[in-house]
């Protein structure tokens, strides 16, 4: 029994001990040339479905979130059969004030006088949020989205996840103009609207070192956009 009992934890602490020593995914995989791995198409198993359209106060288009169908397993078994039961949840994304949450494969836009649908684009990435700037539209009339997505398979997995750079775009509220204003290899850290000055700030981080992780050994970047502007251009500071 003494024995059974020291043999047990011998395997609780190298257990523990190879947890820790585990190093953390990297968001990054390099290799020689420095691009990150391109996916052509999604999963063929997963089905995907749209929620109902979405209509941003003030503004002329609909918006049709497009995600992959969610199953959810209970970890139930079926009384007459081996067979998991499962959860279906149609609902592929959340809408808080002015923002659309969640884990989609594409938004649609749709003029309220049109039954003409056009996608935001026509690559694979995962958009997490959604966001249309009112407060920006009601004073300079420009009706601007400003999204956080992955566009880039960064750490090499066959596939665009949370795993991945999560980047910065813009785009007008038709869909047009979808232009990436982050740049390649730099993690989005996070972005503020301050609406006296009509202007989206945010901060981003660059992998100086190379070791396919953000850490305090690499280098901040702080920029902001004039949304007054028809043209969206990139300006950095220098707050410290």
């Amino acid at each position: 029994m003494k024995n059974s009992l020291k043999y047990i934890a011998l395997v609780i602490i190298g257990t523990l001990a190879s947890c820790k020593d585990e190093a953390p995914t990297p968001k990054v995989i390099y290799d020689a040339t420095n691009k990150a791995s391109v996916v052509n198409k999604t999963d063929s198993t997963q089905i995907e479905v749209a929620d109902l359209p979405i209509q941003m106060e003030g503004t002329n288009y609909l918006i049709h979130p497009v995600g992959d169908l969610r199953v959810f397993e209970r970890g139930t078994k079926a009384r007459y059969g081996s067979s998991s039961v499962n959860d279906v949840s149609f609902t592929i994304s959340n809408l808080g004030e002015y923002e659309i949450t969640g884990y989609l494969q594409n938004l649609k836009f749709q003029k309220t006088d049109s039954d003409s649908i056009r996608p935001l684009t026509d690559k694979p990435v995962l958009i997490l949020t959604a966001t249309y700037l009112k407060t920006v539209a009601d004073k300079t009339q420009n009706q601007i989205m400003v999204y956080t997505l992955a566009d880039s398979d960064t750490n090499k997995d066959s596939k665009i996840d949370a795993g991945d750079i999560k980047t910065l775009y813009l785009s007008n509220i038709s869909g047009e103009n979808f232009t990436k204003i982050s740049e390649d290899f730099q993690e989005l850290i996070d972005w503020s609207l301050i609406e006296s000055k009509n202007r989206l700030y945010f901060r981003t981080i660059e992998d100086t070192n190379q070791n396919g992780q953000f850490d305090k050994n690499d280098v901040l970047h702080y920029n902001y956009i004039d949304l007054a502007s028809k043209k969206w251009e990139v300006k950095a500071y220098k707050p410290i």
